[in-house]
């Protein structure tokens, strides 16, 4: 019996860390220039057994040495171990498997402790994910004439997969009348690498993304799978929203309710109505007045709160359960 020399693995550590500024979501990027690559990329560490007891221990180390930054909340979101992520055809190198994580945190007051890192609008990645002001024009304008023309090309499910294309489509973009889902954030991105339409497809290799001329321009690219890992963590995060009160640790120690519906907004990319988004917070009573006022808008001042975190004790499904859209 011959023995078949193991295909040595290392693990990484690579994490979506989310901050909110001024109503916009935003998350931390870095190019590494010392291999030539300008391409946005998330931060990304390599995981010390020796120095580190877990996987979370190590992450929140590297991150506050590269970035100076603490974050607060932390989530592991999935093991992402493709063979293609790191590697290029016929590399005999290590295989890289990088367990994603979600972090949250605060805007710095300045960000020259990122050193090469910054924090970036994550629209910019994903456009069509922004329902704030409205259906995002480049849906009907490009992604869906192009998604309606390859979903009629197969009828059948795909291998690996439950659904036939015109399916998928309609239960990730909405069409044929369903209502737009914004978690399935994932989905949609999964859906637009199938049909070749983002280049990260053709930078694999698609053939359904490399017979396409022109090719199309959705959003910003991103390094390795961390368009994919992005994805993963707002799908995750606009979920969490609503029964987990993570919201709050992307706020000030205090806040008016204007400020938290801004954030909610920033997140889940849609617009909420101003009194029902009110009534919701108050039904929930997850925040409570501080007594104070902001005149920070230069209108009628408004009054503060802060989070209530008695609200962690009471019940185990502490967020926000948002409605239809407003």
């Amino acid at each position: 019996m011959v023995d078949t020399p193991l295909t040595p693995i290392e693990i990484g550590l690579t994490a979506a860390i989310v901050a909110v500024e001024d109503g916009e979501p935003a998350i931390l990027v870095a190019s590494d220039d010392t291999k030539g690559e300008t391409r946005a990329g998330l931060p990304f560490g390599p995981f010390d057994p020796l120095a580190h007891r877990t996987f979370e221990i190590g992450l929140r180390a590297w991150v506050e040495a590269q970035t100076g930054l603490a974050v607060g909340y932390v989530e592991q979101l999935y093991t992402f171990g493709d063979r293609g992520r790191h590697a290029l055809p016929d590399d005999t190198g290590p295989h890289m498997v990088s367990v994603g994580y979600l972090a949250l945190t605060r805007m710095p007051e300045s960000e020259t402790a990122l050193h090469t890192a910054r924090f970036e609008p994550w629209y910019r990645f994903f456009p069509w994910e922004d329902w704030r002001e409205g259906r995002p024009a480049i849906l009907d304008k490009m992604m869906l004439p192009m998604l309606t023309h390859w979903a009629g090309g197969s009828d059948r499910p795909e291998p690996g997969r439950a659904l036939g294309r015109r399916e998928r489509l309609r239960l990730c973009f909405g069409t044929g009348g369903t209502p737009w889902d914004e978690e399935k954030v994932l989905d949609r991105y999964e859906l637009l690498y199938d049909a070749g339409l983002i280049e990260e497809a053709r930078r694999d290799g698609r053939e359904a993304a490399l017979a396409r001329k022109p090719f199309p321009a959705l959003g910003e690219a991103m390094r390795f799978d961390h368009r994919r890992i992005l994805a993963t963590a707002i799908a995750r995060l606009r979920a969490k929203l609503k029964y987990r009160p993570v919201v709050f640790e992307l706020m000030p120690r205090e806040f008016t309710l204007t400020e938290l519906q801004r954030t909610v907004e920033a997140i889940s990319g849609r617009h909420l109505h101003k009194q029902n988004f009110r009534r919701l917070v108050e039904t929930a009573a997850l925040v409570e007045p501080t007594g104070e006022t902001s005149t920070t808008t230069g209108g009628r001042p408004a009054a503060r709160f802060r989070f209530r975190r008695e609200v962690l004790a009471e019940r185990p499904a502490a967020g926000l359960r948002l409605g239809g859209r407003g």
